[in-house]
C-alpha cells in the first residue's frame, strides 16, 4: 500500500533567496523564475489531488521555502523539526502554527538534537533517518522514539562521507511498489537491501530527488535517462523545471510537507 496525500503546504521563495545556503556554483538564483517554477510546481500537487497551503513568506529566512526539512509527518502525528543550520531555526515557528490548525498530534525535537525532514525517508511503516551535518545522532535518536510510538520502525543511514548528498533523500526516493530509487553514493543498509533498486544514472543523479504524489511521480526536467526508466516502470510522470531550486541545494521534494 502507497500512502494517499490529501494536503501539502508551501512557501514561496521572498525577496531574500538569494542570500540563502548553498554549495553549488550555478551562479545566483532568479527570483521572478523561481516564483514561476514554484507556481507550477503547486499546480503539480494540486493536480496530483492534494489541497495547498501556501504559508506566508517571511523574508528574515533565506532558505523558507524549503519547507520540507521543518517537519515529519505520517498518520495522525507531525513532528516540528530543529533544523542543523542555526539560520533556519527560526523557520518552525510559522510552519508549527500551520501544522496546529491540521488536527495533527505534535511533537518536537528539541536541542542538541537537530533534525531536518530532507534527512527523513519514509518507506511504508519504516523511516530511513539520515545522519548527516544537518541531522545528528541525538536528533535521530529523537525522532526514532516519537516514530515507535506510533508503530513506525527506522534505521540510520550515516550519508557524512556521501560529498554529493546534503540530504539523504538527496539520494534517495521511495517511490511506492516497495521500490527504491537510489544513487551510487547511498550506503546499501541490511533495511535498504530489502528494496528493489532503481539506480540512477551517474550523470542524472540530481533527479534522484523526486517525489511520489498519489498517482503520479513529479520528477525534474531535463534527465531524460532517468523519466524514460520511471516511466517504462509504469509510473505517470509531471516534469518539472527547478533549476532555480538547484541553484540553492533545493530539489522537489524540499519545496513541500505533504500528508
Amino acid at each position: 500500500m502507497n500512502t494517499q496525500f490529501t494536503r501539502a503546504i508551501v512557501r514561496k521563495p521572498g525577496a531574500t533567496y538569494a542570500d540563502g545556503l548553498t554549495t553549488a556554483s550555478a551562479g545566483p538564483p532568479e527570483l521572478a523564475k523561481a516564483l514561476r517554477q514554484h507556481d507550477l510546481y503547486s499546480d503539480a500537487l494540486r493536480r496530483c489531488g492534494l489541497t495547498v497551503t501556501i504559508a506566508e513568506t517571511d523574508d528574515r529566512y533565506p532558505d523558507g521555502t524549503f519547507v520540507e526539512d521543518t517537519a515529519v509527518i505520517s498518520g495522525r502525528m507531525a513532528v516540528v523539526t530543529w533544523p542543523g543550520a542555526p539560520t533556519r531555526q527560526g523557520e518552525i515557528t510559522s510552519i508549527e502554527a500551520a501544522l496546529a490548525r491540521c488536527d495533527l498530534e505534535l511533537h518536537r525535537i528539541t536541542s542538541p538534537g537537530t533534525v531536518d525532514g530532507g534527512d527523513i525517508c519514509q518507506a511504508e511503516k519504516h523511516f530511513f533517518i539520515g545522519q548527516s551535518s544537518r541531522t545528528n545522532v541525538e536528533g535521530a535518536r529523537q525522532l526514532a522514539r516519537i516514530l515507535a510510538a506510533y508503530g513506525y520502525t527506522s534505521s540510520v543511514i550515516d550519508i557524512r562521507q556521501c560529498r554529493s548528498l546534503l540530504h539523504l533523500k538527496s539520494g534517495l526516493t521511495y517511490l511506492g511498489d516497495h521500490r527504491m530509487l537510489v544513487t551510487s553514493e547511498v550506503p546499501v543498509s541490511e533495511e535498504l537491501a530489502r528494496y528493489e533498486p532503481v539506480v540512477a544514472p551517474a550523470d542524472e543523479e540530481y533527479a534522484a530527488n523526486c517525489i511520489r504524489v498519489n498517482d503520479h511521480v513529479l520528477v525534474a526536467a531535463g534527465y531524460p535517462k532517468l523519466a524514460d526508466a520511471l516511466a517504462k516502470l509504469g509510473y505517470d510522470l509531471i516534469s518539472l523545471d527547478v533549476s532555480e531550486y538547484r541553484k540553492m541545494d533545493g530539489g522537489l521534494s524540499c519545496l513541500s510537507l505533504r500528508f
